[in-house]
């Protein structure tokens, strides 16, 4: 992969990961501001909001580690089996 791809993906990467970790703490968390209010609970359901988006985010992440991994297996596989083959047929 070429240096400007390599740097693409990483960007990428990491947008993918900061909104994975960002869109359910924020929204979580707003909502439970509003409900806190609405039931004059404060903070309860906003702390179990962050609670519940720190879950969340945490299975995302991992799910999307997972992903990541299985890939970079499978590219190892075929570029090992491109390998013996040209090793093959010299």
């Amino acid at each position: 992969m070429s240096e400007k791809g390599s740097t693409f993906s990483a960007l990428k990467l990491s947008l993918e990961l900061g909104y994975t970790i960002a869109i359910p703490i924020v929204a979580l968390a707003l909502l439970g501001r509003l409900l806190d209010k609405k039931f004059d609970t404060s903070p309860w359901i906003l702390i179990a909001g962050i609670i519940l988006s720190i879950i969340i985010s945490s299975v995302a992440l991992v799910v999307k580690f997972n992903t990541i991994m299985r890939k970079i297996q499978q590219e190892d596989k075929e570029e090992k089996k491109e390998h013996t083959l040209d090793k093959e047929k010299k």
